[in-house]
């Protein structure tokens, strides 16, 4: 069996390598310096996750956190939820992610849900969104959502970098 190959082919080919080359190069965003940013730890599935703040939908918090006020966050649709527990706490309580990177639903902004113990109830370490779920079901905290959306990149995943 012999194969043919066309000038047409060979021309093909040589169009699509070129196209999937320019795609591949990287885009011109111009120098890059480094500048520290302040990072927090959270929790997702029982581990420590790192991440920045860089905007926040509340002017309040943007001021409070030295951080960029972004109102056009607030209309983000599909952002995951990122528990903050207010009030008393279990020693060692960070905020928790409902998703992370290489998980489907990761989103770099977050739907800012305050988390509170109910009176007479003993916090516990909350590490993961189902546990908060699930305690919110048998009445022991409740969730309120302030309709705040975070721009938090979680930057670092399960490392040993997040743990201080």
């Amino acid at each position: 069996m012999s194969t043919r190959i066309t000038v047409g082919t060979v021309l093909a080919t040589a169009a699509i390598l070129a196209g999937s080359a320019s795609a591949a190069s990287p885009l011109m965003i111009g120098p890059s310096t480094q500048k520290p940013m302040r990072t927090f730890q959270g929790y997702y599935d029982g581990h420590k996750d790192g991440y920045v703040i860089t905007d926040v939908s509340n002017k309040t918090q943007a001021t409070v956190w030295h951080v960029n006020f972004a109102p056009v966050l607030k209309g983000a649709k599909a952002a995951p939820e990122q528990y903050f527990v207010s009030g008393p706490a279990a020693t060692g309580q960070l905020a928790v992610f409902a998703s992370e990177p290489g998980e489907t639903s990761y989103n770099p902004l977050w739907d800012e849900i305050v988390v509170k113990w109910k009176a007479g109830v003993t916090p516990v370490l909350l590490t993961s969104d189902t546990q908060i779920s699930k305690l919110a079901k048998k009445h022991m905290l409740t969730m309120t959502d302030p309709h705040i959306v975070l721009n938090a990149p979680i930057t670092s995943v399960g490392s040993k970098q997040t743990v201080t």
